[in-house]
C-alpha cells in the first residue's frame, strides 16, 4: 500500500521505468533446485518435496523469497519451470520405482489451469506418474471439472493447510489425496492444553477430507513424538533433514534409525 502510495506521487515515466527494472531484476534471477523428505509416523520414507531456491547473480549468497519470484512471473515463464522440475525428477525415475516413494511439487491454480494447454508438461507428467502436485491454498483453485480434463494429474495434494487466507472451504473445492498441515498453526496449537487438544480434533476433522495429514515443520523431538501420537500420518522438517542438493537422494534413508 505504501508503494502504491508513493508510486501515485511519482511522474508516470518513472513509474513506468521502475516497473521494467523490477520486470528485468525477476527475470535474471536463477534457480536451483533441492528437496527435503516426508516421513511416515512409522519411520517409512514416504515421499520428497522439490523445493525451488530462488537467487539474483548480482547477489549469489542471497536468497529471494521464491513465492515472490513465482508472483512476478507470467504463465509461460511457470510453465518452464514446471517443465524444467519435471525433467529433473524424471532422471531419478529409479530411486522412486525401487523406493515406493513420490515427489511433491508445488504449483498454483492458474499454472495448473494452463497444464491442460501444453501437450508437452501433460507428456511429461504422465511419464512421472510418481509426482504429486501441491495446490498453494491461497491461490485460486480450479474447479474439479477442470483437473478431470488432465487425467495425467494424478491424486493432488494441498499445501500449507492453516496460513494465510486459510479456510475450510479449500477442503470441499477440490478431492485432494494428503493435506499438509502449515508448521504455524502446528507451533500455534502447541501453546496450550486447550490447543494441543484442538491439534488432534482438527486432525481428526481433516482426515475426512482426504488420506491423510502431512504436518510441515517439524523441527525438535518433543514435535516429532506429538504428531507420531496424533492423527497425522506423515511429517516434514529440519528435524529430519534441511533442503539438500539431488545428489543426496541417492543415499537418503529409506527408514528412520
Amino acid at each position: 500500500m505504501v508503494l502504491k502510495n508513493i508510486r501515485h506521487r511519482l511522474p508516470p515515466s518513472t513509474v513506468v521505468k521502475q516497473q521494467q527494472q523490477e520486470r528485468l531484476y525477476w527475470r535474471e534471477c536463477q534457480r536451483t533446485y533441492t528437496f527435503q523428505p516426508i516421513y511416515r509416523v512409522t519411520g517409512s520414507l514416504m515421499a520428497i518435496e522439490l523445493l525451488t531456491a530462488v537467487f539474483h547473480p548480482s547477489a549469489p549468497g542471497q536468497r529471494v523469497s521464491p513465492e515472490s519470484y513465482f508472483a512476478a512471473l507470467d504463465a509461460t515463464e511457470r510453465m518452464l519451470i514446471v517443465r524444467e522440475q519435471l525433467e529433473l525428477l524424471e532422471k531419478w525415475k529409479t530411486k522412486f520405482i525401487e523406493g515406493g516413494m513420490v515427489a511433491s511439487v508445488n504449483i498454483d491454480g492458474p499454472t495448473l489451469q494452463a497444464v491442460q494447454h501444453n501437450p508437452l508438461v501433460r507428456q511429461l507428467i504422465a511419464r512421472c506418474p510418481w509426482v504429486r502436485f501441491e495446490l498453494v491454498e491461497h491461490q485460486v483453485l480450479p474447479q474439479e471439472a477442470l483437473v478431470a480434463q488432465i487425467p495425467e494429474l494424478g491424486p493432488l495434494w494441498l499445501d500449507d493447510f492453516g496460513s494465510g487466507m486459510a479456510n475450510f472451504s479449500a477442503l470441499s473445492e477440490l478431492k485432494y489425496d494428503y493435506i499438509k498441515l502449515a508448521r504455524e498453526l502446528f507451533i500455534l496449537l502447541r501453546k496450550s492444553e486447550e490447543g494441543r487438544s484442538l491439534f488432534n480434533m482438527l486432525l481428526a476433522l481433516i482426515n475426512r477430507y482426504c488420506k491423510g495429514v502431512i504436518v510441515e515443520g517439524v523441527e525438535t523431538l518433543e514435535e516429532w513424538h506429538q504428531v507420531k501420537n496424533s492423527f497425522a500420518c506423515a511429517a516434514q522438517g529440519y528435524y529430519f533433514a534441511h533442503p539438500m542438493p539431488f545428489d543426496r537422494l541417492e543415499t537418503l534413508p529409506l527408514k528412520l534409525a
